[in-house]
């Protein structure tokens, strides 16, 4: 009998690239629906600047990663940690590392 634990993490996305595609498809099916299918979507993209997104597309957004990465990516928890300033200039790129850096975290324990 094996006592390895198991458990019910999500899908492996180890990499940025992966990441990067996986998040740029939630954003992208959240500009969709404002009618904004013609932005890009780039690490350097600004979630308000650029991509012109709210605060209440935030939420979904959390929402959206959650369900996507489990309990250990909680984006409510990573903005809570920023300065005002560092919100507003919050990039994908950096949501990106985050996701990435929870998910490794999640592994080695």
């Amino acid at each position: 009998m094996s006592t390895a634990k198991q458990t019910t993490a999500a899908p492996a996305a180890d990499d940025e690239e992966t990441v990067l595609a996986e998040i740029s498809g939630m954003l992208r099916t959240m500009l969709d629906e404002y009618g904004l299918d013609d932005l890009e979507i780039a690490v350097e993209s600004r979630f308000m600047e650029d991509l012109e997104l709210e605060s209440i597309d935030l939420v979904t957004l959390a929402g959206s990663l959650q369900a996507r990465y489990g309990p250990q990516v909680n984006f409510a928890e990573f903005v809570a940690g920023l300065e005002l300033d560092e919100i507003i200039e919050l990039s994908v790129g950096h949501l990106v590392e985050y996701v990435v850096g929870c998910l490794k975290a999640a592994e080695g324990s």
